[in-house]
């Protein structure tokens, strides 16, 4: 699935890859959405843009790394105002619902859970998510940052390994 969108968005995005420079903007946009997030922009940066691995791996972990303070610092506020608003209450608690059915792989490790829970690189993981957990659980802003950064890296070269190893011989 997250390569269907990563294609997606490369062509949605498709008028800023002219140069070199445009397409790791491409990288650094698809990184920094949910779902996707880097296990969708290394792919497509390999496959699709031809770049560089590591260039790629750092405008893949600058673009996840992107939403990830605000996540942290404002999630919780916006929940509830928009849990107010009936039409937004669904969509509010289906994502609580979501982060509190992966918040004990991480509440008896803490942060090293956190960071184990952002470095795999599987759906339903990632920064995104590992944001949403720290910020409903109240975790330090900090050390779940760092947590979070961590986990978005190892989980980068395990992406970078798998796009530009694996893959990397099957694309066309």
């Amino acid at each position: 699935m997250a390569s269907k969108l990563a294609a997606f968005f490369v062509s949605v995005f498709s008028f800023l890859g002219g140069t070199t420079l445009g397409k790791y903007i491409i990288v650094f946009i698809i990184s920094c959405f949910p779902i996707i997030e880097l296990r969708g922009a290394l792919p497509a940066a390999s496959c699709l843009l031809h770049l560089s691995p590591w260039m790629s791996l750092v405008f893949a972990v600058l673009g996840n790394m992107f939403p990830v303070p605000f996540i942290l610092k404002y999630i919780k506020p916006l929940f509830a105002k928009l849990r107010k608003k009936k039409f937004m209450k669904k969509v509010v608690l289906y994502c609580e619902g979501k982060a509190d059915k992966k918040k004990g792989k991480i509440v008896d490790l803490q942060y090293y859970g956190l960071f184990i829970f952002v470095a795999i690189p599987l759906p339903g993981t990632g920064a995104w998510m590992g944001s949403l957990i720290a910020a409903l659980l109240d975790m330090d802003f900090k050390k779940s940052f760092l947590a979070i950064l961590l986990g978005v890296i190892a989980a980068g070269i395990i992406m970078l390994i798998v796009s530009y190893g694996m893959l990397g011989g099957l694309c066309s």
